[in-house]
């Protein structure tokens, strides 16, 4: 199974930055994610693996050789599109045989491989059919069988979910993981959709403006992102302004704006230091009655009732607004300009400190 390795790799487009100096390390038989917002550089640096775009610096290693004079057809990758390029005036199994044939596979090789490859996407059943005939995941199966036909054990896929329809895609991505884990494949998958990545992967790396932000297992980016635009592009977060009042090892004594007091169980070493407070929307509740601990005051916006969720939006007595997500059996809507208190939970209380541009940082572009 091969490993991917990049080396201050760069890419520039006229005075585009799409690639900043990335230092990445893939394993073998891993699924790992390339994620952020449009044109952060995820899809250029796919394309730089595979060979379809050359870096301007750096070094790309595929299972420990050097491969930036290698041509995209001696890299023994697959690649899939986010749009199915699939000839519509050939059947199912002669798009599969393609890549075979023109290279002058033998025709037994050729029916050997293909129907190999048909059988690992579940698709033995429509070789006979035109795309036309096919539904969205069918077509998609096809591309990926198309990709995998010559063996390579290394599957780039850009987007390759992006075409489905949101119920199709959450089965389609169990396929494709289950796939890769079954044949031993080593996989790199390109997505801005954040529950995507992280139902989906191994580990992701967060990409913004060309450059990696932060590379982690989906737990460890949720729950311990580093920065201030990890926090806000890998989930819904409240973020406050805060001042450090002390810290020890348990934790810190916090004052929020206005001076409200809040204890976190977080230990930033600043004392005086101006900070942003993050904290989950899902790890907040609201309630009619004080809380015991972090209990702050505030008046209801709005209740949205979202199925098995329901979501507030308070405006806290120091002007700062929050939004709180709660299951809908354990909640109740509030009618607007009502007294409520919002809990924010110690344990789940990340620190900052605060950034020169705070819009900036929360900008997700």
């Amino acid at each position: 199974m091969p490993e991917v390795r990049l080396v201050g790799v760069s890419k520039r487009f006229g005075d585009v930055v799409a690639v900043d100096h990335v230092d990445l390390e893939i394993g073998d038989g891993e699924y790992f994610s390339l994620l952020g917002p449009s044109g952060c550089g995820k899809t250029t640096t796919l394309r730089i693996i595979a060979g379809l775009v050359q870096p301007d610096e750096g070094e790309v290693y595929i299972d420990g050789r050097l491969v930036n004079d290698v041509p995209p057809e001696d890299r023994n990758v697959g690649f899939v599109f986010q749009h199915f390029e699939i000839f519509p005036f050939m059947t199912v199994f002669e798009n599969v045989a393609y890549p075979l044939r023109i290279t002058g596979t033998p025709e037994p090789e050729v029916e050997e491989r293909v129907w190999r490859a048909l059988d690992m996407v579940e698709l033995r059943y429509a070789a006979d059919r035109y795309p036309r005939d096919l539904s969205a995941p069918e077509l998609q199966k096809c591309g990926i069988a198309r990709a995998l036909v010559k063996g390579s054990k290394l599957l780039l896929l850009d987007e390759p979910l992006g075409a489905l329809d949101p119920e199709v895609r959450k089965k389609f991505r169990e396929m494709l993981r289950g796939l890769v884990k079954e044949h031993g494949l080593t996989a790199v998958h390109v997505t801005h959709d954040q529950e995507e990545a992280m139902a989906i992967s191994d580990r992701i790396a967060v990409m913004r403006r060309g450059r990696i932000i932060q590379v982690g297992s989906p737990t460890e980016l949720y729950l311990r992102p580093k920065t201030i635009f990890v926090a806000n592009f890998m989930g819904e977060t409240n973020f406050l302004e805060a001042v450090v009042v002390s810290s020890s090892e348990e934790g810190s004594e916090l004052r929020l704006r206005g001076g409200i007091p809040i204890r976190a169980e977080t230990a930033y070493p600043e004392v005086g230091a101006r900070v942003v407070v993050a904290v989950r929307e899902e790890a907040m509740r609201v309630s009619r009655e004080p809380f015991e601990v972090n209990s702050v005051e505030g008046r209801a916006v709005s209740s949205a009732f979202l199925g098995r969720f329901m979501r507030h939006r308070v405006e806290l007595v120091n002007g700062e607004f929050v939004k709180v997500r709660e299951p809908s059996k354990l909640s109740r809507p509030y009618r607007r300009g009502e007294r409520v208190y919002v809990h924010i939970p110690p344990s789940r209380i990340l620190i900052y400190p605060y950034p020169p541009n705070l819009m900036d940082e929360l900008s997700l572009t």
